[in-house]
């Protein structure tokens, strides 16, 4: 185990590379994050245009989001195996190709290729593991801010992308906010090759926050990245906590990205409201999302993470209780909600 190199004195007075790369990494996941929010507002128009029942294209979002579960608990090791460089501007190219690609889409199985497995794929090898890689070795001070940040980077994408595309979807044709997807996820590319590294020794600085007369680099792990990936999932699978936070993040998930995120502007069309004031509707839910994961980030540092779970559990519960009434055949959306 070796000391890393201290900072030079001049450095101080200068914004530190780790929020450099962090700042970069939030544009990634904000990019990739764009058709995650997009199959809702993309649904009315490929039905309109194709015949597509809703449940056919969920199937593609389906099976995007078993990939995005599958690949995310190997995401650690690609970056252990390739760097965090390498995987993030595959995986934002591999969105744009599937954002992109699917404006070629004349049969319904074809969804599956690009909605499902070249998204899929793209967003799973970036997932939370980026923002707890960042954060855990870029930063000694403050990681549970920047933990919160970063998670927070789809949802900002959910809330400035969303309502665009689904404008651009209703007036100007679905062909046309999937191509602009695929362009904001390419856009992240460069600024990815250019401004991420691995680790703060490859900057010749500490991680933030760290001290150098105490800090000591972690030793870095070499081969067998899979093996060790493996190797931790099967330990991991032996402790109760473990199968906990996976049943609290499938619930999250099925709820969020599933039901209210895929759906909600499909039923909302449904019920008379239009496909842009629904689309406004998430991303109102998308502010609460990103001040909700700063908060949360910054509460970890102080509260137990376990309360604060079932707190935000059951304010999910009440709300989803709740929901149908916005729905109502009494209440009329284009006059409260527009």
């Amino acid at each position: 185990m070796t000391t890393s190199p201290a900072p030079h004195p001049g450095a101080r007075r200068r914004i530190h590379p780790a929020w450099w790369v962090a700042a970069v990494a939030f544009l990634a996941l904000f990019a990739a994050a764009g058709f995650r929010a997009a199959p809702g507002a993309l649904m009315v128009p490929l039905h309109h245009k194709f015949g597509w029942s809703t449940s056919i294209m969920s199937l593609a979002v389906s099976v995007n989001l078993l990939l995005y579960g599958l690949v995310s608990p190997f995401a650690a090791a690609l970056m252990d195996r390739f760097g965090m460089r390498r995987v993030i501007a595959i995986a934002l190219t591999l969105v744009a190709l599937g954002a992109g690609g699917s404006v070629l889409m004349t049969a319904s199985w074809q969804r599956l290729v690009f909605w499902g497995l070249l998204i899929g794929a793209g967003t799973g090898s970036m997932a939370l593991v980026l923002a707890a890689t960042i954060s855990n070795r870029w930063f000694v001070a403050r990681r549970g801010l920047v933990m919160g940040v970063l998670t927070a980077g789809s949802a900002t994408g959910q809330l400035v992308i969303l309502p665009p595309v689904a404008s651009l979807a209703e007036n100007v044709g679905w062909r046309a906010a999937s191509l602009v997807i695929a362009a904001v996820a390419l856009a992240a590319v460069p600024l990815v090759l250019a401004v991420i590294r691995d680790h703060p020794e490859d900057r010749g600085v500490l991680p933030f926050g760290a001290d150098p007369a105490t800090y000591v680099a972690p030793p870095r792990a070499h081969g067998g990245a899979m093996q060790r990936a493996l190797e931790g999932l099967s330990v991991a699978v032996r402790h109760r906590a473990i199968w906990a936070l996976a049943l609290a993040f499938a619930i999250c998930g099925a709820t969020t990205n599933g039901l209210i995120g895929i759906h909600f502007i499909p039923s909302a069309h449904d019920h008379g409201m239009a496909t842009t004031t629904a689309a406004g509707l998430l991303a109102a839910v998308g502010v609460f999302d990103i001040l909700g994961t700063i908060a949360s980030g910054w509460l970890t540092d102080t509260f137990d993470p376990r309360k604060l779970l079932a707190i935000y559990y059951t304010f999910r519960g009440v709300s989803l209780v709740l929901l149908p009434l916005l729905l109502a055949e009494t209440v009329n959306p284009r006059s409260c909600c527009s």
